[in-house]
């Protein structure tokens, strides 16, 4: 999980992202976007995505649409779905 927040981090350095997102892996951790950084502490945010690591891994490389992981149960979605939305600023 480390190694993928660590690669966030680097997006960020380019990209803005408003509002605090957690990525929620179940046992594997959790991956929290928040004051323009990515951490593996967990903590409160405005919107949690709960998937799995894999999926986290493919929705983050862009192989995994968002839309599609949630119709198909692959993604649940917790909290202010706007913020999830400013994803794609991030991922594109």
């Amino acid at each position: 999980m480390e190694q993928i927040a660590a690669d966030i981090r680097k997006a960020l350095e380019t990209k803005a992202f408003s509002g605090s997102l957690k990525f929620d892996c179940g046992e594997e951790g959790v991956i929290v976007l928040a004051d323009g950084t990515a951490s593996t502490a967990d903590r409160d945010t405005d919107c949690t995505l709960r998937l799995s690591r894999d999926n986290l891994v493919s929705l983050l490389k862009g192989k995994l649409n968002p839309m599609m992981a949630m119709a198909t149960g692959k993604l649940k979605l917790s909290g202010n779905p706007t913020v999830a939305m400013g994803l794609a600023k991030l991922l594109g």
